[in-house]
């Protein structure tokens, strides 16, 4: 499970998390929508570790993220996380960028990497890329690649910070299904997101996120089709 308490994040002296609290269980998919600058991405991060905090506390399964007595580096192994952007090395091929982190982090033989890296691979519909440059694949597939290096670490929860707005239209869908997939095969993810047709079908539950606050949560019917809130009902009448 990972918990949120009351977690404040400052960036000198713009506050851009305020007292955000949250549970997700095992086997959940979070959505969490809001507008650009209300948080959503920040608490990514910080789940992640990649940023600090200045107040509260985030525990993944019993262990703190930000207590100094955290081996941060063998925690991050069990959160993959996907961004915007795809950060490929571009001098490596396919199977090589997804290899890399099993050798270098895992210990992994070269063998052995190889074999769970086209697994993955596989797993994301591109098996039929191993030996191809990034640049050489589309946008969606340089998505599916960087989603297959984050799985091949075998991860307990997955992080993904609005993974299809850099793409084309045309190419978000099979970013999205292959999302699905994840969630149907069980995986914990928390994923920030404007694909709103997404976030119905797929979540569990919703967080509406304003000015630094969760101001909403609930489930994906709830959110979508009677929310509470005002600034809620206009913010999705306005996507």
């Amino acid at each position: 499970m990972i918990a949120i308490e009351n977690v404040h994040k400052q960036f000198g002296p713009l506050h851009v998390l305020k007292g955000v609290d949250l549970t997700v269980q095992k086997g959940e998919v979070l959505s969490m929508i809001g507008g650009s600058g209300s948080g959503k991405s920040t608490m990514l991060m910080c789940i992640n570790g990649l940023e600090g905090i200045q107040q509260g506390r985030i525990t993944i399964d019993g262990l703190e993220v930000h207590s100094k007595a955290t081996d941060l580096n063998k925690l991050r192994r069990r959160i993959g996380i996907v961004f915007q952007q795809w950060n490929a090395f571009p001098h490596l091929t396919v199977l090589e960028n997804v290899t890399l982190a099993l050798r270098k982090v895992l210990g992994k033989s070269k063998d052995e990497a190889e074999m769970i890296a086209i697994e993955q691979l596989s797993h994301v519909g591109l098996k039929e890329k191993l030996a191809v440059f990034p640049s050489r694949l589309s946008g969606g597939q340089q998505q599916r690649m960087a989603i297959a290096r984050a799985l091949a670490m075998s991860p307990d929860y997955m992080l993904f910070d609005e993974v299809t707005s850099a793409l084309d239209p045309q190419l978000v869908g099979e970013v999205l299904d292959t999302m699905r997939m994840l969630s149907k095969e069980g995986m914990t993810m928390i994923v920030v997101t404007h694909e709103m047709r997404f976030a119905r079908e797929v979540s569990d539950r919703v967080a509406f996120f304003r000015e630094g606050r969760i101001h909403e949560i609930g489930s994906s019917e709830q959110i979508f089709d009677n929310p509470e809130k005002p600034e809620t009902a206009a913010f999705l009448k306005s996507i």
